[in-house]
């Protein structure tokens, strides 16, 4: 048999379903929150876009979507703290409720940055929604305003997240195995 890529997990963390329910829950959430404002969903690229297509789809209340593209990691594992903007909004933010979607919080470096920059531009207000929290990883004071789930300090993949650009296209989030990233 071929090796698959599910070879590669150790263990499934968070499976598809739970990852369904948490897109309904979060969604569900930010209709309530949001309704009657003007909302602007920033995704940070590339990360987070599972995620945001079934969190969207569960928020029933207009928004306008936007996305960023940052880039603080490198090919390393650990994040340099160092943050460039690849890609920036295409439209101005002003005057709206910001919520930035992320797949995943740990150090928060790049996170806290945005926020900096994002407040800069004049929106009413900026929230963060994060699928995955990692607060043993944080080393600033960022918190995310919506969780999808807490999990311990392992390395994670799936659902939008890789090691070296692969395993995004998992449908759960897994723990990946140490032999693949410790060559």
């Amino acid at each position: 048999m071929a090796h698959t890529m599910h070879d590669d997990i150790e263990k499934v963390l968070v499976t598809e379903e739970e990852l369904h329910q948490a897109a309904q829950r979060l969604g569900a959430q930010i209709s309530k929150d949001y309704a009657g404002r003007r909302l602007k969903v920033i995704s940070v690229l590339k990360g987070s876009v599972v995620f945001l297509a079934d969190l969207i789809r569960a928020i029933d209340v207009p928004l306008e979507l936007d996305f960023m593209a940052v880039s603080s990691y490198g090919a390393g594992v650990k994040t340099s703290g160092v943050v460039r903007i690849i890609k920036d909004l295409d439209k101005p933010i002003e005057g709206y409720d910001v919520l930035i979607v992320e797949d995943i919080l740990d150090s928060g470096m790049t996170l806290s940055y945005l926020k900096e920059l994002l407040q800069e531009r004049g929106p009413a207000s900026i929230k963060i929604a994060t699928l995955l929290d990692k607060p043993e990883r944080r080393q600033t004071d960022v918190k995310a305003d919506y969780v999808g789930f807490v999990i311990p300090d392992d390395f994670v993949v799936g659902y939008g997240l890789d090691y070296a650009e692969k395993y995004r296209n998992l449908p759960y989030v897994g723990i990946l195995a140490p032999r693949v990233y410790e060559k």
